[in-house]
């Protein structure tokens, strides 16, 4: 029998195997990969710490390109959102691009520089160009968010400094007439031409209503500029682009001079607005002239452009406009004599004490019934004339600086639809954007688009149909050629003329407004114009031999 050795009996102290030592260079090794995997933890979570804070500024880099403060403001971190408010962070960066001018901001790649961030931005400004610079962006914390401070609201500002400049204005350009003859000069004095028209205009300082578009422009506050007539409608092609000095505290960021701009050349025709100022004859009101083709403005006198006044049976063109294009009328309807009528609820009477008035569509146009036209827009009903009226320019910008547009309530009662549909109730509107409704007729149903600019680029958006247009130019024409019609006073010797007379109540004792819009030849129009003589009386005896006179200039 085996025996066993008793080192290797159970419980003998030998039975457990001899202990090896690990040699020296092997723990060594060990703590090398430990340390290095520990190094890498730290790498991989400072690579990502990295990555979130880069993502965190350009969030913050994205939301201000698009001027979007309440994005950029929700990058800051807390103490940075108790020490300035949502609106004053706002506020600081809205300051800083009107100080500058800015239009546009592009953000670069932002890259890492110690503790902070650099975001390095391109700005493009009205008077300066471009300016390029860094935003020092500090982040911290997990997650990472910004520590503002309001040297962050400019490239090149830095903490501490205020954007400011310091900038003047050039020397105005000259404003000639549309056959190129001088209306006001560079310093602005008008010649003798300029003088004559009436509308040129003066040059001052701004009213409070304008100091802030002069100042998101670059001008200083004291800038001389056009504050009335064509040298206000036409202020900001004739002031130029001014010059100055952007500085980040005293530190310069950018300079540029002042460049003037050439001179400008006006839609205006002197002789028509001579004939203008010399038909109204120092009489309260206005005359308009424009060219229906292209919306160029030919002549204006009185208060062409803000004298907003009721415009009476002028408002008939688009009340029957809308009546014919929904089918509410037509050119052979018929219609009963009489001296008044119900529109909407309300008893309207005609004119002259409510005389006896009908008959066909045409006679009842060119005698502008009442009693025809206002149940005709109570028909029609309140949304659509109020649309159509929009179609021919009411509630919409005249395109003219410093003009006031014509305006109908959006929302009629069918009392004031009736009374809207013959020009009265709450209805206003200048003669200029009469003759813009006189001119959308002539141009076949779309509406001309105004400019004050010699061969502007025409514009138009459509009205009514070519259809429409057409049947309405057939009953202008009968208000001046037709026999005992209201506008025979705008009758010319061998020319079409195609008009409408008004005649608006105030209401209380005050004498009728008169008006009379019309354009000329008829079938080929050369000439739209729009006239109103506050307190005149009938349109027909009063404004449409204004409008003859002013047409035959521009004949």
């Amino acid at each position: 029998m085996a025996v066993t050795p008793r080192y290797l009996q159970p419980g003998s102290a030998r039975s457990r195997p001899p202990r090896r030592r690990v040699p020296p260079r092997l723990l060594l090794a060990a703590a090398v990969l430990a340390g290095a995997a520990a190094l890498f933890v730290v790498w991989v979570m400072g690579q990502r710490s990295d990555r979130e804070a880069k993502r965190t500024v350009e969030r913050f880099a994205t939301a201000w390109e698009r001027s979007d403060y309440q994005a950029m403001y929700s990058q800051l971190d807390d103490g940075s959102r108790a020490r300035v408010s949502r609106l004053s962070f706002a506020r600081a960066y809205g300051q800083a691009a009107a100080t500058a001018t800015a239009v546009r901001v592009q953000a670069g790649e932002p890259n890492k520089d110690g503790d902070v961030w650099r975001l390095p931005l391109r700005v493009r400004t009205r008077i300066f160009g471009l300016v390029r610079g860094d935003v020092v962006v500090p982040v911290d914390g997990d997650p990472p968010q910004i520590a503002w401070n309001a040297g962050m609201t400019f490239p090149g500002l830095g903490e501490g400094a205020r954007l400011r400049r310091v900038t003047r204005a050039p020397r105005r350009a000259a404003l000639q007439a549309r056959d190129g003859r001088l209306l006001a000069r560079s310093d602005g004095s008008q010649t003798d031409v300029g003088a004559a028209t009436g509308i040129t205009g003066e040059l001052g300082r701004a009213g409070a209503d304008r100091r802030a578009e002069l100042l998101a422009a670059g001008f200083p506050l004291d800038a001389r500029v056009g504050v009335s007539g064509i040298q206000r409608a036409l202020d900001a092609r004739l002031r130029g682009t001014p010059g100055g000095t952007l500085f980040a505290g005293e530190r310069i960021l950018a300079r540029t001079q002042p460049r003037p701009a050439p001179p400008v050349r006006s839609s205006v025709d002197p002789e028509i607005s001579r004939a203008a100022q010399d038909a109204l004859a120092g009489r309260f009101g206005s005359v308009a002239a424009i060219q229906p083709l292209t919306g160029e403005v030919l002549g204006l006198a009185g208060i062409a452009l803000d004298g907003a006044q009721p415009p009476g049976s002028t408002m008939k063109i688009i009340t029957v406009s809308a009546a014919l294009e929904d089918g509410k009328t037509r050119m052979s309807e018929n219609f009963p004599v009489s001296s008044g009528a119900n529109a909407g609820g309300r008893y309207i009477s005609n004119a002259h004490g409510g005389e006896a008035c009908g008959g066909s569509l045409t006679r009842s146009f060119a005698k502008s019934c009442n009693s025809v036209f206002g149940p005709m827009g109570a028909e029609v009903g309140s949304r659509r004339l109020v649309e159509m009226s929009e179609r021919f320019g009411f509630n919409q910008p005249t395109g003219v600086p410093g003009a006031t547009p014509a305006s109908i309530p959006r929302e009629l009662t069918p009392v004031e639809t009736g009374a809207s549909a013959i020009g009265q109730d709450r209805v206003l509107t200048t003669s200029l954007n009469m003759a813009v409704v006189a001119a959308t007729i002539a141009n076949r149903g779309r509406r001309p688009l105004l400019t004050l600019l010699a061969g502007d680029r025409p514009r138009s958006v459509p009205a009514t149909t070519p259809r429409v247009a057409a049947q309405v130019t057939r009953l202008m024409e009968a208000v001046v050629h037709s026999e005992d019609a209201t506008g025979n006073a705008a009758r010319i010797d061998g020319v079409r003329v195609a008009g409408k007379t008004g005649t608006a109540e105030l209401g209380g004792d005050q004498p009728d407004d008169a008006w009379f819009v019309a354009f000329a030849p008829s079938q080929r129009p050369k000439i739209a114009v729009g006239v109103l003589v506050v307190h005149g009386g009938a349109g027909g005896d009063t404004a449409a031999p204004i409008a003859k006179q002013v047409l035959q200039a521009g004949l």
